[in-house]
């Protein structure tokens, strides 16, 4: 019988140590998608036990260009902590292998449970913002996993910065262009992330009630990436650019 808390315990030891390991089905054996999320709890509550706190959630997945990249199927939910948010710079050197990516985030004003609409879910916002995620896999290469041992691995959470906070307004049709030092690497329209990122927010709350959860008020939810993500270094200076929510840079040292 697979034991959460003993996989949990080997991906936290890789990300303190930034060590690669092998995917856990590959070492552990194959396990389904709720004993993934099963291992995934456990390794949040051993970042609870270090004084990290729950402050959202992140979707992956959610976009074509992703689930291509990463060669994965469905979307998925991690955990964010107060911890992984930075603001003006990225650590790369704490990390194995980052990668950066384009998102908009939402934060909640109020709780959301369970099976929702659209329009439910943007007026329970209490805010919108540009984001970034800065990605960094456990595993060896940051590839060949499977669907399991992504969602074990929190997805990959590692880092997020976001912009400023506006008013929620409509954001499912806006231009998104990634820079990394003055040169246009990625752009998309918003509506790559799950054909609208408000619906992001839909996709999570229904997985979350699987789970006997909602989302809690005052939540941050980045909706997801709106293409591939582009590796980082120390020295990139990362700009995102998004029609109406304004610009976010960060530079990796």
């Amino acid at each position: 019988m697979l034991n959460a808390d003993l996989l949990a315990r080997e991906l936290d030891e890789a990300l303190l140590g930034r060590q690669e390991i092998a995917p856990l089905t590959k070492t552990h054996g194959d396990f389904d998608l709720e004993a993934a999320y099963s291992i995934q709890r456990a390794g949040l509550e051993l970042r609870g036990a270090r004084g990290e706190r729950v402050v959202g959630y992140k979707m992956g997945l959610t976009s074509a260009a992703k689930r291509a990249q990463m060669s994965l199927g469905s979307p998925i939910y991690g955990y964010l902590t107060d911890a992984m948010r930075v603001h003006d710079q990225v650590p790369v050197g704490q990390g194995v292998h980052p990668k950066i990516e384009p998102e908009i985030a939402f934060v909640t004003g109020r709780e959301l449970t369970g099976t929702i609409s659209r329009d439910e879910a943007l007026r329970a916002c209490a805010g919108v913002a540009p984001a970034l995620e800065i990605l960094d896999s456990r595993f060896i290469g940051f590839k060949y996993f499977s669907l399991p041992d992504v969602v074990a691995d929190d997805c990959s959470s590692w880092r997020f910065a976001l912009g400023n906070w506006m008013a929620p307004c409509e954001v499912g049709d806006l231009q998104m262009q990634m820079s990394i030092d003055g040169r246009v690497v990625q752009e998309a329209r918003s509506s790559a992330i799950s054909g609208h990122p408000v619906d992001s927010l839909v996709q999570l709350c229904a997985m979350l009630a699987l789970h006997g959860r909602s989302l809690p008020a005052g939540s941050v939810v980045l909706a997801g990436a709106a293409t591939v993500a582009e590796p980082l270094r120390a020295g990139m200076r990362v700009l995102l650019e998004v029609e109406s929510l304004g610009a976010l840079s960060v530079l990796g040292v």
